[in-house]
């Protein structure tokens, strides 16, 4: 078992890694022939062919697996230099041993535009909370950046400044305090603002244009940076549908920012939009935050679509590694009970971080925090840290210390990457329509959005461009551990990848825990014949040779 929360319906029993002996040609899929019984699908076998997809993405970058962690609870999840948090600490060390880069994180969410530098503050970050118990606003002191080093050495920062308030001088001596504190090489970005596109001011991208452009040229001035450092965006409404409409091209968002003039003082690096296809921000929004309608390819795959016309946009204008998704998580408005915290989400995590890189997302910064007074009125959750967070690294009112389910789908992406740098991906199942869309619709996927498959082809291997090195195998068929029925499976038939006389063996971590932080229990194999490879519902496998 790699984590089991009593608390939570859904669990995960084995993760599964899957190895060959050899290295040897295969024949691929990106087609597949399946079975059924009379309840449920129960045989998949893939097909080719395994050359490399004409939508293979670039190579994938390391820290495709990274954080945003809300400004006002950054110490809660830290600690401070004379009382660090090792779990967080030893969490954060386990991605980074897989991949040999940590996982990038952002500062940010909508505490960083009511977040205030005092040069003079012991205390590393003070939280003001009135006497209704609402956040008001973040002082950080000098003493914060001691607590941003408690993370992964190399771990690269992006720093939200405020942009809500209007003040320049604010969000300057921000910036210059992180500058100093953390240094050039530690800060990836700055960030100004977090989801203007909500702001009572209600912008639009002309008129956040004439701010966020002079802002970034001149804080870029003041710091001696003459080279893009910022990060544009951070918008939050979802695209409009279809795209090539007026409607659509005048929302508020990274591109129609960049149409409106944003980058002509060449500042822009990196575009970053966020993503919450489900909420509990409001009873109606609620009614539809279930379990069911998170854990399923198609619906995940139907929503990141949304983004693909704006994904191609900023590329073309700021590169191919420049557009991410700089915040996102399960259900906005700090998730919800028996959804946002049990295996479920791991799988909806593992498959939206593979997808979006699929479709070309840089990077992803699943977020961490807490329910915030000023959020929401009508949100089911208050207080405590929130329900979609992958750990709890302090006792709350929402529970005790505690790594949750989904914090496994990040070691899957961290091991599936590993040190390679030339690593690139497709999804070959369901996989791509005919007509180009990578829009998976029920009737064109005969798994009904439970069965998500990947290749990962590296360019370095032998042969590099005929076959894939890696597959993961995603199996999203819910399976509640209070069910009385056996647990479903099925059979997803890899033979076509390997070579007859390959030995292939499992290695689960079903064996290890990470309660602690770090791993513990004994890894366990197992061999597998006939290259059958039976992934039970709610597991995933990731199988290389």
């Amino acid at each position: 078992m790699v984590f089991f929360d009593p608390t939570a319906c859904f669990f995960l029993r084995d993760v599964v890694l899957v190895y060959s002996s050899t290295l040897c040609p295969v024949v691929s899929a990106r087609h597949a022939l399946i079975s059924r019984d009379d309840t449920s699908l129960s045989k998949l076998t893939l097909s080719g062919p395994a050359s490399l997809p004409i939508d293979a993405t670039p190579p994938l970058n390391p820290a495709l697996a990274s954080f945003s962690i809300e400004t006002a609870f950054f110490e809660e999840y830290m600690g401070n230099q004379s009382y660090p948090n090792t779990l967080s600490q030893n969490l954060f060390e386990n991605l980074k041993e897989r991949t040999g880069v940590p996982a990038e994180v952002r500062i940010g969410g909508i505490t960083a535009d009511s977040t205030f530098w005092d040069p003079n503050q012991e205390a590393a970050l003070y939280n003001f909370i009135n006497s209704t118990g609402a956040l008001i606003n973040t002082t950080l002191g000098p003493q914060f950046w001691n607590t941003v080093k408690l993370l992964p050495e190399g771990t690269k920062i992006v720093m939200t400044l405020d942009l809500e308030s209007l003040n320049y001088t604010g969000a300057l001596d921000m910036a210059e305090a992180a500058w100093m504190g953390l240094g050039s090489s530690q800060i990836s970005r700055f960030e100004v603002g977090n989801e203007p596109d909500q702001y009572y001011l209600d912008l639009d991208a002309q008129n956040y244009t004439a701010i966020w452009e002079p802002w970034t040229i001149n804080i870029s001035k003041a710091l001696g940076i003459d080279y893009p450092e910022f990060q544009i965006g951070a918008t939050v409404i979802d695209p409009l549908w279809p795209y090539n409409t007026p409607q659509a091209d005048a929302q508020f968002n990274c591109v129609s920012a960049l149409a409106a003039g944003a980058n002509d003082g060449h500042t822009a690096m990196t575009c970053s939009e966020h993503t919450y296809q489900y909420s509990v921000c409001d009873p109606t929004r609620a009614a539809v935050a279930t379990l069911t309608n998170l854990v399923n390819h198609t619906r995940l795959a139907e929503y990141l679509d949304l983004w693909q016309p704006r994904i191609h946009s900023v590329r073309a204008q700021l590169g191919p590694d420049a557009f991410v998704i700089g915040e996102f998580n399960s259900v906005s408005c700090s998730g919800r009970a028996n959804v946002s915290n049990t295996f479920g989400q791991a799988m909806w995590l593992l498959d939206t971080t593979l997808y979006a890189a699929s479709i070309n997302v840089s990077r992803v910064y699943v977020h961490q925090g807490g329910p915030l007074a000023l959020q929401s009125s009508t949100q089911l959750n208050h207080g405590g840290l929130s329900l979609y967070n992958l750990w709890y690294p302090v006792e709350n009112q929402n529970g005790p210390i505690q790594v949750f389910p989904a914090y496994s789908a990040y070691l899957f992406v961290t091991e599936a990457i590993g040190y390679s740098r030339s690593l690139r991906l497709s999804n070959i199942f369901p996989g791509r329509q005919a007509n180009g869309s990578s829009i998976t619709t029920a009737g064109g996927d005969p798994s009904a959005g439970q069965i998500s498959i990947y290749g990962f082809w590296d360019e370095t291997s032998a042969d590099s461009y005929d076959y894939p090195t890696k597959l993961a195998l995603l199996n999203l068929e819910l399976y509640n551990q209070t069910d009385s029925y056996p647990r479903p499976n099925i059979t997803i038939d890899i033979s076509a990848y390997l070579p007859k006389s390959s030995r292939t063996e499992l290695t689960t971590w079903a064996g290890q825990t990470f309660a602690s932080g770090v791993a513990e229990g004994d890894v366990v194999e197992e061999t597998v014949s006939n290259g059958q490879v039976v992934v039970e519902a709610s597991s995933a496998a990731l199988v290389y040779w």
